[in-house]
């Protein structure tokens, strides 16, 4: 039986460990936090329960399909429950846009904007669901090896089909004309951490997703499906060590043979990293001839995606709000462009989470949680420093802006407990080089065949996952990843 070391217990760690026990292989897990999730992280603190990181679950059947694989039914493991509505956008100007999945709702609001508006928009969830079949058979779902993967007559054909050359907002821009729209169609590019006036428009796929797929909740929070695949593993007879930290990946005339944490060597036939692919190669990768073409030049070149600047809050009282809202800047473009300029918003879009209106398990009784996420830079520019001082009046700054909001005028008095993360925490907690939460930033340049794959020549047994590998981030194209990861260890190790 055929040995496999997982450095990093996060979502793609978690799903190829699964994946790969069931296939037969001996799989043990290393992670440096003290439990398993990356940065499907949970925080718990005098009864209140916040998920640290991704809140929004997309396409279900790929959480569903990681137990399935296994043989187990998912509803043992998950209870999820799909949202209406979807979430509310807010505006400056005291108006609000409330998005539903069911259409009898969603042309009520949309015909508010006139008849034109509600006839683009439903052509643009026409025309982008066919552009997301094409990306999930062509792009999406396969790995780029060797250059004849990529390179050859049907990419080009099909990119063609994929309209990829224009930019998100832009390409939004020609089926809604009303601005409101086009925001509330553009600034999902966020969940990816690129922005929609620059990423490529495969990206309006993601509000697609959400309007024909649903959003749902994962019962006592996101931090659950880390939680089920780590049961599901350990039941496969899997192995998980936490607190260890991995410090190389052995590798002689260019063949991984394992691990080093500390002084020990732990002897593996194969290695899997989790940990973020342009962190994973500088750290454990020490001999700069085995990195191939991630030298350290190529590296300091890549671009990172935003970062975030999260705010968990614990409140002693109840306050109706939406589970899921958010409220747009004044200048919404001016606002994007600061988080790729190092500039930290003035005037931020902020996005709000709220699961105990549906979870009385995530907050004490009579208890709230606010979650408030608000995009910032990462720190690649060095411009921006999240010192205690910066970080103190920022929080001040989001709580004054909240508090504008009627619901939360008290909202400052009612504070049982606050925890902040900044791009510091990310880089420094989950080894995201410059605090880029996403990990490399999804541009054309940073995409498909020129995103790091699963494989890395000339090394030899040792494979990558997660958001900064192809085909990039989000919980679930990064469980697209893990797939995609062990389909080429299955190349190179069959196993019936």
């Amino acid at each position: 039986m055929e040995k496999v070391i997982i450095i990093g217990a996060g979502t793609a760690g978690l799903s190829s460990a699964i994946r790969l026990q069931t296939l037969g292989f001996q799989v043990e897990i290393y992670e440096k936090n003290d439990r398993v999730g990356g940065r499907m992280f949970q925080l718990k603190d005098k009864g209140f329960t916040f998920d640290y990181g991704p809140t929004i679950t997309m396409l279900p059947e790929e959480y569903k399909d990681v137990f399935r694989a296994s043989g187990a039914d998912p509803d043992d493991y998950l209870e999820m429950t799909a949202l209406d509505p979807l979430y509310k956008l807010y505006f400056r100007d005291g108006t609000s846009f409330q998005v539903s999945s069911n259409l009898n709702k969603l042309m009520k609001e949309l015909e508010n904007f006139g008849e034109e508006e509600a006839y683009g928009y439903l052509s643009y969830l026409s025309d982008v669901y066919g552009r997301y079949i094409i990306a999930k058979k062509h792009f999406l779902d396969v790995s780029y090896r060797r250059k004849r993967d990529f390179f050859n007559l049907k990419t080009p054909y099909h990119g063609y089909r994929l309209k990829t050359l224009n930019n998100a907002y832009d390409s939004i821009s020609k089926f809604v004309k009303n601005e409101k729209l086009r925001q509330a169609l553009s600034f999902q590019t966020l969940y990816v951490g690129v922005s929609p006036f620059q990423g490529p428009s495969i990206y309006t796929i993601i509000p697609m997703i959400e309007l024909l797929y649903g959003i749902h909740y994962i019962k006592g929070g996101m931090y659950q499906m880390a939680a089920a695949m780590e049961k599901r593993f350990l039941e496969l007879g899997g192995k998980i060590h936490l607190n260890q930290s991995v410090d190389e990946i052995m590798i002689k005339d260019q063949i991984a043979h394992g691990v080093r944490i500390k002084d020990d060597i732990k002897e593996a036939d194969i290695i899997l990293t989790n940990a973020d692919f342009p962190w994973a190669v500088e750290n454990l990768i020490k001999e700069r001839k085995n990195r191939g073409k991630y030298k350290d030049k190529k590296l300091k070149r890549m671009t990172y995606s935003s970062s975030v600047f999260i705010m968990y809050m614990g409140l002693d009282k109840k306050y109706p709000t939406d589970i899921h809202s958010l409220r747009f800047a004044a200048d919404f473009k001016r606002n994007i462009n600061d988080l790729f300029e190092s500039v930290i918003p003035e005037d931020p879009s902020f996005y709000l989470y709220s699961p105990s209106q549906i979870d009385e398990s995530v907050a004490p009784k009579g208890k709230e949680i606010l979650y408030v996420l608000v995009p910032v830079p990462n720190t690649q520019d060095k411009h921006v420093n999240w010192d205690e001082t910066q970080v103190t009046h920022y929080q001040s700054k989001i709580l004054s802006m909240i508090e504008q909001i009627p619901t939360f005028h008290d909202i400052r008095e009612h504070i049982e407990v606050m925890h902040v993360s900044t791009p510091n925490t990310w880089e420094e907690k989950f080894n995201l080089n410059h605090g880029g939460t996403f990990g490399l930033r999804p541009t054309l340049s940073q995409s498909l065949y020129f995103r790091p794959q699963a494989t890395l020549k000339p090394l030899k047994n040792v494979y990558f996952t997660g958001s900064s590998t192809h085909p990039g981030p989000g919980v679930p194209i990064v469980l697209k990843s893990a797939k995609l990861a062990v389909n080429e260890i299955l190349k190179d190790h069959p196993h019936e």
